[in-house]
């Protein structure tokens, strides 16, 4: 070397030093490195391959070429891991310095088949961390021809140990920020759900029983469920059954509604992006799928999905590899996907609104969350559940439905569903004065409307409060009996009531009073109801 170049060498050290110490982020410092380093070695191009070990094979994150349409091919590549003279110095953890690289039979011409590049000369240094290697830097052609020279394999490789400890040092603090990105999403996920979910699916007559039949053979495997279902009928509730028996059920479960994000805002919540992908892009942000690696999406309202998104999850489903906003390169995720929708898909495929093959990649196991109007036998222990859980949070006593509420409530045709029931229920606890039965005064116009359209069938004394009041004073004979035996007069005949309604099941029954079945069978002993 001659003075000069001596010079540009200690001055490209003293400003890569200086690099390293102010850039603390990856994708600034080692574009910067490597131009530099381009510059003083008078080389054509010069790439960082780093390794990725699942699919074993190298990619080209970082390239500074000469000519721009070659790096952009560059950086769309990936090769073996144990290809050309960059496997070789990758297996062997050695620099190789080649001269003629088209004479050597372990040249890997794939490269330059893909970028239209003609390599000749190539000095390829491994990049090691304390756990082995971790890629390769790759210095090729000299600019006016010729070999690189010993000096330059010293300076590549006193180059490459600090590019090395930089990038396993981000590499480190990139998988311990995606941990805390992962556990914030999945607590925030968590907080998102609101304080009166139902406890669980309800439901015993034959519709629900087949759906608890499917949801029983869906968590046993992994296929991809599509729940179908209006709005309101706890489609949800049936993803979270799924996933809460299945292998996964210690994993995350996280939910994105499909419809209430715009597409943009949607790809990144589901792919993440890297700062500075787009206006407002602060930060790197994982994305749903990586932070449920292990565990189950589901995406509600999958219908509402813009097309251009469609293509993308189709993608991910396929290859099981998410590409966030901004990166060119995949990250390999397991996780489970679970899908709903309130829309008739085979119709919005007919529509050309949705993707026919997408629609045949998520419906491979589709549940029908039936409506409630088809499953009106379920309604009492809906209601009387949804009471007894509203009255438990507002601190009121509310003892149960009367029987003629309940005639109207099976009534209606709930096209809100299961959510409209809830609504309505705890509307009725909130009018209901502490003490009350909720009965027909409680309840919403649009379902008292059906007392006027069918007057109620000849009951049975004691079937209402009203009507047991009405036999304690008709058999008193100008004389009332003691509050004491009249309340007990009253719940004893409710409870007959209820439980003549549910057919003798005491549980059902118990379900519908708002107490417990050991509560409801000590009563019954002391009425002597059994």
């Amino acid at each position: 070397m001659n003075g000069i170049e001596d010079s540009a060498r200690l001055r490209l050290l003293y400003d890569l030093g200086c690099s390293f110490a102010e850039r603390t982020e990856l994708r600034e410092l080692i574009p910067y490195v490597i131009e530099r380093c381009r510059e003083v070695l008078l080389a054509q191009g010069i790439s960082v391959l780093l390794l990725d070990p699942i699919a074993h094979e190298l990619y080209f994150p970082y390239v500074a070429q000469d000519d721009p349409e070659i790096a952009r091919r560059l950086q769309e590549m990936r090769m073996s891991a144990e290809l050309g003279f960059v496997g070789i110095a990758l297996s062997t953890v050695r620099s190789i310095r080649v001269d003629d690289a088209q004479a050597d039979p372990r040249h890997f011409s794939g490269v330059d088949k893909s970028t239209g590049m003609v390599t000749r000369a190539v000095m390829a240094v491994p990049l090691v961390s304390k756990h082995g290697g971790i890629g390769v830097v790759e210095v090729v052609n000299k600019v006016g021809g010729g070999p690189f020279s010993d000096d330059d394999l010293a300076l590549l490789e006193l180059l490459a140990g600090a590019i090395a400890v930089a990038v396993e040092n981000a590499q480190n603090h990139g998988r311990l920020r995606e941990s805390q990105d992962r556990l914030r999403k999945q607590v925030a996920a968590l907080q998102r759900d609101p304080a009166h979910s139902f406890p669980e699916i309800i439901g015993t007559s034959p519709a629900m029983n087949q759906v608890f039949r499917l949801m029983e053979t869906a968590a046993a495997s992994d296929i991809t469920v599509l729940i179908e279902g209006e709005t309101g009928t706890g489609k949800e509730l049936v993803a979270r059954g799924v996933f809460s028996t299945s292998g996964r059920s210690d994993r995350p479960f996280l939910v994105v509604n499909c419809a209430a994000l715009p597409e943009t805002l949607l790809e990144s919540e589901l792919f993440g992006h890297r700062r500075g992908a787009f206006t407002g892009a602060v930060r790197d942000q994982i994305g749903m799928l990586r932070a449920a690696d292990g565990g189950v999406i589901f995406l509600d309202e999958i219908g509402d999905m813009p097309l251009a998104m469609q293509a993308k999850l189709l993608r991910f489903l396929e290859a099981g590899e998410v590409v966030p906003l901004g990166e060119a390169f995949p990250h390999k995720v397991d996780v489970r996907v679970l899908c709903a929708t309130n829309r008739d898909l085979r119709l919005e495929v007919a529509r050309r609104n949705f993707r026919e093959d997408l629609y045949y990649r998520i419906s491979a196991f589709p549940i029908h969350t039936p409506p409630l109007r088809e499953r009106r036998e379920d309604i009492p222990l809906l209601a009387s559940r949804f009471v007894a859980a509203a009255a438990e949070r507002v601190g009121k006593n509310i003892p149960g439905i009367e029987p003629r509420a309940l005639e109207l409530l099976q009534r209606h045709d709930w096209l809100g569903n299961v959510r409209e029931l809830l609504n309505e229920m705890e509307r009725a606890v909130a009018i209901a004065r502490d003490g009350e039965y909720v009965g027909v005064a409680t309840l919403s116009a649009a379902v008292a409307a059906h007392a006027d359209v069918e007057a109620p069938s000849q009951q049975t004394v004691a079937e209402t409060p009203s009507s047991a009041a009405s036999q304690l004073v008709a058999q008193s004979d100008g004389k009332l009996s003691p509050l004491r035996e009249a309340r007990a007069l009253f719940e004893a005949s409710y409870i007959r009531a209820a439980l003549n309604r549910m057919s003798g099941n005491v549980s059902q029954a118990a379900r519908m009073l708002g107490v417990s079945r050991v509560s409801l069978q000590k009563k019954m002993k002391a009425f002597g109801l059994r």
